[in-house]
């Protein structure tokens, strides 16, 4: 079971040090492999992506059936019982409306007389989205990835997803693709399908960014593809930090520890107590949670290895340590949360109070679920509109425009030995 400790600059320094080798540790035996699967899929296009599903997936497909047709598309519709539908309906409702106001328009000035700037956005074409199979089927992960997508313009959806023994795709993916307005689907997953995405083949067209989780194989491709197409982040293990005060319960706070700590064993789960009485009540119900969960085993090796209690005298203290962590998800678990917001500058999500546990945000408030882990809070962002964009600087100049402007840039470019920049512009001189 997870430990109580009060902090300390040394020993804690120790723990946040452990938990960033879990996001920067690489694998040269798995980047060796990754690497001579993208060549493969590379020269050798769908043969080697056939190839490789049927070798991992145990599958055999040809370019025709490769792809998800129509007909599988409505019989998964069928598949999926009502409640669920209208739960994902409800959460792609809701995901669309959150996300509609990050849309960003082009925008043109004229400072000056002559003269017109401005910035140009554009979407971008192609967008590649990878969704993990089999039993870590996350539909989810379908609508955060491609409503903002659709919202930002993108005018061509590509999905990929490993099938299973039958070739099939789960159902639930299939409904929260068509719910997205996803219809390119393709039944292939792993590095192949990363490999796919970022080089194209006969069957699978090139993109311009990939998003999307996956395992470790899938993280290492894409990481290794970028510059050939852009991503949306390396994603690490999924992470949580509860600030709770006297305040908070102690079997809420449990449940929303376990609430990450179930998903793998390099899950983070860490709460800051402002009290040792507060933290043994926590610690009691976590192991009382525990022993009826489905993932036990999981659970109990994640708050083993990841998670922690942490004792502090202040919220202040608390909000400081949360900085220093830049955690994916942030519960502020405390009688005043918008207080303490004001201090909190690093973290990928933020849940207010004791009603806003974060398995609202996983599926249903409307603000994305793909996060930065690891720390990266401290320099990126949720995914959003924004990442499925590009923007493009306008400049216009009359030649009166010009003229008024040019010996300054003659001068710099002088300056900086660069003859031809200053000839392009004496050249327009009357």
């Amino acid at each position: 079971m997870m430990e109580i400790i009060r902090w300390s600059e040394v020993e804690g320094k120790q723990y946040l040090d452990e938990l960033k080798k879990r996001q920067h540790d690489t694998n040269q035996e798995i980047e060796i492999k990754v690497r001579d699967l993208l060549e493969r899929v590379q020269h050798k296009g769908d043969e080697a992506v056939l190839e490789l599903t049927q070798k991992f997936d145990s599958v055999l497909l040809t370019p025709e059936t490769m792809r998800v047709s129509a007909q599988e598309m409505e019989e998964a519709m069928e598949m999926v019982e009502p409640e669920y539908l209208a739960a994902l309906k409800n959460a792609g409702e809701k995901i669309e409306r959150f996300h509609q106001h990050q849309r960003q328009l082009s925008w043109f000035e004229n400072p000056e007389p002559g003269v017109m700037l401005g910035q140009k956005v554009t979407p971008l074409e192609k967008v590649g989205i990878y969704v993990p199979g089999g039993t870590a089927a996350y539909p989810s992960s379908v609508l955060m990835n491609a409503i903002p997508a659709r919202v930002a313009g993108v005018e061509r959806l590509v999905m990929t997803t490993p099938p299973d023994q039958d070739g099939k795709i789960n159902p639930a993916i299939l409904v929260a693709a068509n719910l997205a307005g996803l219809n390119e689907i393709y039944k292939i997953g792993g590095a192949q399908a990363i490999a796919a995405l970022a080089y194209g083949t006969e069957t699978v067209p090139q993109v311009d960014k990939i998003t999307g989780p996956g395992n470790q194989y899938v993280a290492t491709a894409k990481k290794m593809v970028y510059g050939q197409v852009d991503i949306d982040m390396i994603a690490g293990p999924s992470e949580i930090l509860v600030l709770a005060d006297e305040n908070a319960d102690p079997a809420y706070v449990a449940a929303d520890l376990l609430s990450q700590a179930e998903h793998d064993e390099l899950s983070s789960a860490i709460c800051i107590a402002t009290s040792q009485l507060l933290a043994e009540k926590i610690k009691k119900k976590l192991e009382k949670q525990l022993k009826k969960m489905k993932r036990e085993g999981i659970a109990r090796k994640s708050l083993e290895d990841y998670g922690g209690i942490w004792i502090v005298d202040t919220l202040e203290e608390a909000a400081e340590l949360s900085n220093q962590m830049a955690p994916e998800h942030l519960e502020l678990c405390v009688e005043k949360p918008f207080e303490l917001l004001e201090k909190i500058k690093h973290a990928g999500a933020i849940f207010m109070g004791h009603y806003s546990p974060e398995p609202l945000g996983d599926y249903l408030a409307g603000p994305n679920h793909v996060l930065p882990t690891g720390g990266t809070a401290r320099f990126y962002s949720p995914l959003s509109v924004e990442d499925f964009v590009k923007k493009s600087s306008i400049i216009y100049y009359t030649q009166d425009a010009m003229e008024k402007v040019a010996e300054d840039v003659m001068l710099m470019a002088e300056k900086e030995g660069l003859s031809a920049h200053g000839k392009a512009i004496s050249i327009r001189r009357r």
